[in-house]
């Protein structure tokens, strides 16, 4: 069984204990978060379909840790000129694992 979920403007698929990295979550570590933007549900090949979400439907998932991801180089340069600027950016990101979805 799985589902497509919108978590923080983003489409995710998702399955029952499986983990995720997804764009920082205002809640705290351990903490239980549901879902219920539920775009679509597969279950053993019977596939229900939102319009545009799913009535009802629900994703559970437990905050597993916060992070940073990896450093992505920024750098700007325009030639003959004497312009270069260079930056790093580090995104935050919440991990977090699936524990039940219901249809």
């Amino acid at each position: 069984m799985y589902a497509i979920v919108e978590i923080a403007g983003q489409q995710f698929k998702v399955e029952k204990s499986r983990k995720v990295y997804v764009h920082r979550l205002p809640n705290e570590e351990g903490a239980e978060v549901t879902f219920d933007k539920v775009l679509l549900v597969d279950n053993e090949g019977a596939i229900t379909v939102g319009t545009p979400v799913i009535e009802g439907a629900k994703v559970s998932a437990t905050v597993l840790s916060h992070l940073k991801g990896e450093k992505v180089i920024v750098f700007k340069k325009k030639r003959r000129k004497g312009y270069k600027k260079k930056n790093g950016h580090r995104q935050f990101f919440s991990q977090i694992q699936i524990s039940d979805i219901t249809a």
